[in-house]
């Protein structure tokens, strides 16, 4: 079976077993056009779509506004937990001053609170995600036509995602380009009216 394998995979690599070692044969001129910007004609292409989002203009500004956000969010944390801290204080120092059926009601109350309050700054933290996932969605609808155009102009079939291909050659690699072609096409993702 190993020694079938071998010459299978010569003959994929293109490399004859006899002939691996004579002089590169010039390819037959074709009629393929060029691929634009440099890029590679290939039946398949792989892209890193993580880093697509993230490195495009679209991506950089939502990963900017969305840490703003969660960095205003956690000092609001910070500033919410401090404020409970120093109310539990209040309320401890009060308990010995108090009848333990008054002293119940306030602390029911007191964590009613914190509960709640907890569920407000969770649910603030879950709208966060949420923004990011709707965002990256309008990436990918605005990303498609350009990814459409990416495959046209180098005659692919097909974009994989770089991640779940096994092996590939970094010739049809085309993050890079991909990333150059939306930022022209769909920029930060904002319109003038935005």
């Amino acid at each position: 079976m190993r020694r079938a394998f071998i010459p299978l995979v010569m003959m994929l690599a293109g490399v004859t077993p006899g002939l691996a070692q004579q002089a590169p044969v010039a390819e037959p001129q074709t009629n393929t056009p060029a691929p634009a910007r440099g890029g590679v004609i290939s039946p398949v292409l792989t892209i890193d779509s993580e880093r697509l989002f993230h490195d495009s203009a679209f991506g950089q500004r939502v990963t900017r506004e969305i840490e703003v956000e969660s960095e205003q969010l956690a000092t609001e944390n910070r500033e919410i937990e401090a404020a409970l801290e120093a109310e539990e204080r209040e309320l401890t120092e009060k308990r010995s001053q108090m009848k333990p059926a008054q002293f119940r009601l306030l602390a029911d109350a007191f964590d009613e609170k914190v509960q709640r309050t907890r569920a407000e700054q969770a649910a603030k933290n879950r709208a966060l995600s949420e923004a990011l996932d709707l965002e990256r969605e309008r990436f990918l609808s605005a990303a498609a036509p350009v990814l459409e155009q990416l495959m046209r102009n180098s005659d692919a079939a097909v974009i994989l995602e770089r991640r779940r291909v096994f092996v590939s050659s970094s010739v049809i690699e085309v993050t890079d380009e991909a990333i150059a072609l939306l930022d022209e096409a769909i920029g930060t993702g904002l319109t003038d009216a935005d």
